[in-house]
């Protein structure tokens, strides 16, 4: 295969699963606290803290809002398109990874193979097509292994090998945190150890990409603590990642399958893991490299998985090892099955391109007529004068504000309103204390509209008028 047709096939699949119906449907799930930052930025052009309604939120890093905000200012619109065009850039960027960083190691058929299996599996079309952390985290962290393996096994510059790949990694520490440092040394620890070049590890070439990745960090860690209250940013992070170790919100049920859905991610492909054989690799070290990677992939799956607080997205930076795994052993026909891999995975590449594009045409419109957070922004829309501010006081995180359009505050109590607001939106426990209060004298609040989302979490339209 040609490196131009491995160009146009991938680009091919990749437009075909994941741009068709991109922009149809609203936010849902955690989306909104990755939009609503971005479009407080832009508004306030404070990019340190993220802020969700009326208050700084610190529980992610602040890439991912960086990039829908930088999307929004690029192509001049804020809706679902623009808001989710990052995450399926930076699956594309990996596919484009395999195919040119890769071909060297995985040969030019295992390169496309191993592309063609990163757009098509589950897990990936599933949150490659939201804007949510998993995408560009897990894609951040395939970037990294890809460039180590290719240039490791390439034997290219030490500066290169062992600096770019902690760049994607710094980045990866913006997107979500430090998960992904250990999948990414599994991977490199387990191949050096087999290869026995753990020397490079203590060499001053590592030493320079860990300084590197830290000082990325930093650039925005360290402002960011001194412009909030630096305690409770430190507190936060650290039970973020406490709590995932130690299990708060542990449900057996959920931990126990957890195994068993992660496999699920990568379906459909994970049905081709029974079939490798090592046996049948031609030569000893492309067993001893298949051996590394396997048994390092394997056990921080296990171990992460069997974590208390663990879900099944959190494995999902072992996507590329085990698709550069696949390929590998496909690219040297060391299966039982299949006997052409390339027609086999370019057969099931085109089965789930058409079945999106099926998907976009039959479904979306479908679901389009259920959606329920743009028709509690319409009600808003319709009682509120396209002229008048709305004022949200201490709203928490109520996705269907981004489809507000009236001029939107956030205000952290009610007596910051100015007496010249009319419209205001609260929740249901300060009710009684904003219809009382004399703020606005001889005018009242009055509520005009009560709301519930698809949460089961209320919020109400206050109008500042005469009773």
């Amino acid at each position: 295969m040609s490196r131009s047709w491995a160009f146009v096939i991938v680009f091919a699949a990749w437009t075909a699963i994941y741009l068709p119906g991109l922009g149809s449907l609203e936010i849902k799930g955690e989306e909104g606290r990755r939009i609503l930052p971005a479009v407080s930025m832009l508004e306030t052009g404070n990019y340190i803290i993220p802020q969700v309604g009326s208050e700084p939120y610190f529980r992610k890093p602040p890439l991912v809002n960086w990039l829908v905000a930088i999307s929004f200012k690029l192509f001049g619109h804020q809706n679902e398109w623009t808001a989710r065009i990052p995450s399926v850039l930076s699956v594309l960027a990996v596919a484009l990874a395999f195919i040119t960083v890769a071909r060297s190691s995985l040969g030019a058929n295992g390169s496309l193979i191993a592309a063609i299996i990163w757009l098509t599996n589950f897990g990936i079309i599933e949150k490659g097509r939201l804007i949510e952390i998993e995408a560009i985290y897990v894609s951040l962290c395939g970037l990294a292994i890809i460039c180590w393996l290719s240039w490791w096994q390439q034997r290219r510059s030490p500066c290169l090998t062992w600096t770019v790949p902690w760049i994607f990694l710094a980045l990866g520490l913006l997107a979500k945190g430090p998960l992904l440092l250990i999948f990414f040394y599994a991977v490199i620890v387990a191949v050096l150890w087999r290869a026995r070049e753990m020397h490079l590890l203590l060499g001053g070439p590592h030493f320079a990409g860990i300084l590197l990745m830290v000082a990325i960090f930093l650039a925005w860690a360290v402002p960011c603590l001194e412009m909030a209250n630096a305690p409770y940013v430190t507190q936060t992070w650290s039970r973020q990642f406490s709590g995932r170790l130690i299990g708060e919100d542990f449900k057996f049920r959920g931990w126990f399958l957890n195994i068993p859905r992660s496999l699920g991610y990568f379906l459909p492909w994970t049905l081709l893991l029974p079939f490798l054989r090592f046996d049948r690799l031609p030569s000893k070290e492309d067993r001893k490299h298949a051996f590394a990677l396997a048994w390092s992939t394997a056990i921080s799956f296990v171990a992460i998985s069997l974590l208390p607080g663990s879900l099944p997205r959190y494995t999902m930076p072992l996507l590329a090892p085990v698709i550069w795994l696949l390929a590998f052993f496909l690219n040297r026909n060391a299966t039982r099955w299949p006997q052409r891999p390339l027609r086999v995975v370019l057969f099931v590449a085109a089965i789930v391109s058409a079945a999106v594009i099926a998907y976009a045409i039959a479904i979306i419109p479908l679901q389009q007529r259920h959606q329920k957070v743009k028709l509690i922004a319409a009600q808003i829309n319709a009682v509120v004068p396209a002229s008048e501010t709305l004022y949200a006081i201490n709203p928490a995180y109520q996705p269907f504000l981004f489809y507000v359009q009236r001029k939107l505050i956030y205000i952290s109590e009610f007596w910051e309103v100015p007496v010249s607001a009319r419209y205001l939106l609260i929740q249901p426990e300060k009710e009684l204390e904003v219809e009382a209060t004399n703020h606005w004298q001889p005018l009242k609040a009055q509520p005009i509209l009560r709301i519930t989302d698809y949460r089961n979490r209320h919020s109400i339209l206050l109008k500042i008028g005469e009773r």
